[in-house]
Protein backbone atom coordinates (compact mmCIF):
# COMPACT_ATOMS: atom_id res chain seq x y z
CA UNK A 1 0.00 0.00 0.00
CA UNK A 2 1.32 3.47 -0.98
CA UNK A 3 1.50 6.17 1.71
CA UNK A 4 -0.88 9.09 1.19
CA UNK A 5 1.82 11.73 1.52
CA UNK A 6 5.32 11.48 0.21
CA UNK A 7 8.36 13.55 1.05
CA UNK A 8 8.65 16.70 -1.10
CA UNK A 9 12.10 18.34 -1.18
CA UNK A 10 12.21 21.89 0.23
CA UNK A 11 13.41 23.38 -3.09
CA UNK A 12 10.34 21.96 -4.82
CA UNK A 13 8.02 23.25 -2.07
CA UNK A 14 9.57 26.72 -2.46
CA UNK A 15 9.17 26.75 -6.23
CA UNK A 16 5.62 25.50 -5.94
CA UNK A 17 4.84 28.18 -3.37
CA UNK A 18 6.16 30.95 -5.60
CA UNK A 19 4.13 29.65 -8.55
CA UNK A 20 0.99 29.39 -6.41
CA UNK A 21 1.44 32.96 -5.11
CA UNK A 22 1.99 34.22 -8.66
CA UNK A 23 -1.25 32.61 -9.74
CA UNK A 24 -3.23 34.00 -6.81
CA UNK A 25 -2.00 37.59 -6.65
CA UNK A 26 -3.05 39.92 -9.49
CA UNK A 27 0.05 40.82 -11.48
CA UNK A 28 2.45 39.33 -8.94
CA UNK A 29 5.49 37.69 -10.55
CA UNK A 30 3.56 37.31 -13.78
CA UNK A 31 4.61 38.35 -17.21
CA UNK A 32 2.64 40.79 -19.30
CA UNK A 33 -0.97 40.02 -20.27
CA UNK A 34 -0.39 38.51 -23.70
CA UNK A 35 -3.18 37.22 -25.89
CA UNK A 36 -3.64 33.51 -26.27
CA UNK A 37 -1.03 32.29 -28.76
CA UNK A 38 -2.21 31.42 -32.27
CA UNK A 39 -0.23 28.72 -34.05
CA UNK A 40 0.22 28.42 -37.80
CA UNK A 41 0.88 24.92 -39.16
CA UNK A 42 1.81 23.50 -42.52
CA UNK A 43 0.35 20.02 -42.67
CA UNK A 44 0.97 18.94 -39.07
CA UNK A 45 4.21 20.90 -38.55
CA UNK A 46 4.27 24.12 -36.55
CA UNK A 47 5.71 27.06 -38.56
CA UNK A 48 5.10 30.18 -36.50
CA UNK A 49 3.22 31.32 -33.39
CA UNK A 50 1.78 34.81 -32.85
CA UNK A 51 0.61 36.59 -29.72
CA UNK A 52 -0.14 40.22 -28.90
CA UNK A 53 -0.05 42.60 -25.97
CA UNK A 54 -1.27 46.11 -25.25
CA UNK A 55 1.15 47.86 -22.90
CA UNK A 56 -1.19 50.73 -22.15
CA UNK A 57 0.66 52.68 -24.83
CA UNK A 58 1.75 50.27 -27.60
CA UNK A 59 0.21 47.31 -29.35
CA UNK A 60 2.95 44.69 -29.59
CA UNK A 61 2.75 41.60 -31.80
CA UNK A 62 5.30 38.85 -31.30
CA UNK A 63 6.13 36.19 -33.88
CA UNK A 64 7.99 33.11 -32.65
CA UNK A 65 9.36 31.32 -35.69
CA UNK A 66 10.20 27.64 -35.67
CA UNK A 67 13.66 26.42 -36.77
CA UNK A 68 14.08 26.16 -40.56
CA UNK A 69 11.26 28.72 -41.09
CA UNK A 70 11.32 32.49 -41.59
CA UNK A 71 8.85 35.33 -42.12
CA UNK A 72 9.11 38.75 -43.71
CA UNK A 73 9.44 42.38 -42.68
CA UNK A 74 6.50 44.78 -42.78
CA UNK A 75 8.48 46.94 -45.22
CA UNK A 76 9.82 44.08 -47.37
CA UNK A 77 8.45 45.60 -50.62
CA UNK A 78 10.05 48.98 -49.94
CA UNK A 79 13.39 47.40 -49.06
CA UNK A 80 13.24 45.28 -52.23
CA UNK A 81 12.40 48.28 -54.43
CA UNK A 82 15.40 50.21 -53.05
CA UNK A 83 17.76 47.33 -53.85
CA UNK A 84 16.32 46.72 -57.34
CA UNK A 85 16.53 50.42 -58.28
CA UNK A 86 14.03 49.94 -61.12
CA UNK A 87 15.33 46.56 -62.33
CA UNK A 88 12.87 43.65 -62.69
CA UNK A 89 12.50 41.16 -59.84
CA UNK A 90 12.01 37.40 -59.76
CA UNK A 91 9.21 37.93 -57.23
CA UNK A 92 8.57 39.05 -53.72
CA UNK A 93 7.40 37.41 -50.55
CA UNK A 94 4.32 38.66 -48.77
CA UNK A 95 5.27 41.21 -46.09
CA UNK A 96 3.84 41.04 -42.58
CA UNK A 97 0.70 43.19 -42.29
CA UNK A 98 -1.09 43.94 -39.02
CA UNK A 99 -4.51 45.60 -38.94
CA UNK A 100 -6.52 46.48 -35.87
CA UNK A 101 -10.13 45.41 -36.32
CA UNK A 102 -11.67 46.56 -33.02
CA UNK A 103 -10.89 47.84 -29.54
CA UNK A 104 -7.72 49.78 -30.45
CA UNK A 105 -6.61 52.22 -33.12
CA UNK A 106 -3.05 52.86 -34.25
CA UNK A 107 -1.75 56.32 -33.33
CA UNK A 108 1.59 56.30 -35.11
CA UNK A 109 3.91 54.39 -37.37
CA UNK A 110 4.76 50.75 -36.94
CA UNK A 111 8.19 49.66 -35.72
CA UNK A 112 9.75 46.22 -36.08
CA UNK A 113 12.76 44.18 -35.04
CA UNK A 114 15.70 44.90 -37.36
CA UNK A 115 15.21 42.45 -40.26
CA UNK A 116 17.85 40.12 -41.66
CA UNK A 117 18.87 40.32 -45.30
CA UNK A 118 17.88 37.07 -47.08
CA UNK A 119 18.77 38.50 -50.52
CA UNK A 120 20.50 36.75 -53.39
CA UNK A 121 21.74 39.69 -55.50
CA UNK A 122 23.31 37.40 -58.10
CA UNK A 123 19.78 36.51 -59.26
CA UNK A 124 18.17 39.89 -58.43
CA UNK A 125 16.14 38.42 -55.59
CA UNK A 126 15.86 40.68 -52.56
CA UNK A 127 14.07 39.79 -49.37
CA UNK A 128 14.21 40.86 -45.73
CA UNK A 129 12.75 39.19 -42.67
CA UNK A 130 13.12 37.26 -39.48
CA UNK A 131 14.19 33.91 -38.09
CA UNK A 132 13.42 32.68 -34.57
CA UNK A 133 11.59 35.79 -33.24
CA UNK A 134 10.29 39.19 -34.32
CA UNK A 135 8.44 42.01 -32.59
CA UNK A 136 6.16 44.57 -34.24
CA UNK A 137 4.80 47.57 -32.31
CA UNK A 138 2.76 50.73 -32.84
CA UNK A 139 1.36 53.35 -30.50
CA UNK A 140 -2.32 52.57 -30.01
CA UNK A 141 -5.24 53.79 -27.94
CA UNK A 142 -8.57 52.20 -27.09
CA UNK A 143 -11.50 53.12 -29.33
CA UNK A 144 -14.11 50.85 -27.83
CA UNK A 145 -14.63 48.19 -25.23
CA UNK A 146 -12.01 45.48 -24.98
CA UNK A 147 -10.68 43.11 -25.80
CA UNK A 148 -9.16 44.33 -29.06
CA UNK A 149 -8.74 42.23 -32.17
CA UNK A 150 -5.75 42.38 -34.49
CA UNK A 151 -5.45 40.53 -37.81
CA UNK A 152 -2.00 39.38 -38.96
CA UNK A 153 -1.49 38.53 -42.60
CA UNK A 154 1.96 37.32 -43.57
CA UNK A 155 3.92 34.50 -45.10
CA UNK A 156 6.07 31.90 -43.39
CA UNK A 157 8.56 30.02 -45.55
CA UNK A 158 11.02 27.17 -45.28
CA UNK A 159 13.58 26.35 -47.96
CA UNK A 160 10.97 24.23 -49.74
CA UNK A 161 7.54 25.79 -49.17
CA UNK A 162 5.68 28.96 -48.19
CA UNK A 163 2.55 29.11 -46.06
CA UNK A 164 0.18 32.09 -46.18
CA UNK A 165 -0.76 33.39 -42.74
CA UNK A 166 -4.12 34.94 -41.81
CA UNK A 167 -4.75 34.90 -38.06
CA UNK A 168 -6.79 36.96 -35.61
CA UNK A 169 -5.45 37.75 -32.14
CA UNK A 170 -7.72 38.70 -29.25
CA UNK A 171 -5.74 41.26 -27.25
CA UNK A 172 -6.59 41.96 -23.58
CA UNK A 173 -6.72 45.68 -22.78
CA UNK A 174 -5.42 45.25 -19.23
CA UNK A 175 -2.28 47.43 -19.59
CA UNK A 176 0.04 48.75 -18.36
CA UNK A 177 2.64 46.09 -19.03
CA UNK A 178 6.37 46.60 -19.33
CA UNK A 179 8.22 45.29 -22.35
CA UNK A 180 11.49 46.53 -23.82
CA UNK A 181 10.87 47.92 -27.31
CA UNK A 182 14.11 49.93 -27.55
CA UNK A 183 15.64 47.65 -30.22
CA UNK A 184 12.73 48.16 -32.66
CA UNK A 185 13.28 50.32 -35.73
CA UNK A 186 10.84 52.39 -37.83
CA UNK A 187 9.67 50.97 -41.12
CA UNK A 188 11.29 52.27 -44.30
CA UNK A 189 8.94 54.76 -45.96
Amino acid sequence: MMPRFQFVPSWLRSAAGVLMMAALLPGAARGADWSQPVEVHHDDRLCITYRALWTGEDLVVEAVIEPRWHTFAMDNKKRQAEKLAGKPSLGIEKPTEIKLESGLEVQGSWRQSPPQDFSKPEIQWYSFGFERKALFAAKAKPNGPGPATARVRAQACSDAICKNVDVVLTVPLNGPSAIDLSALIPLKM
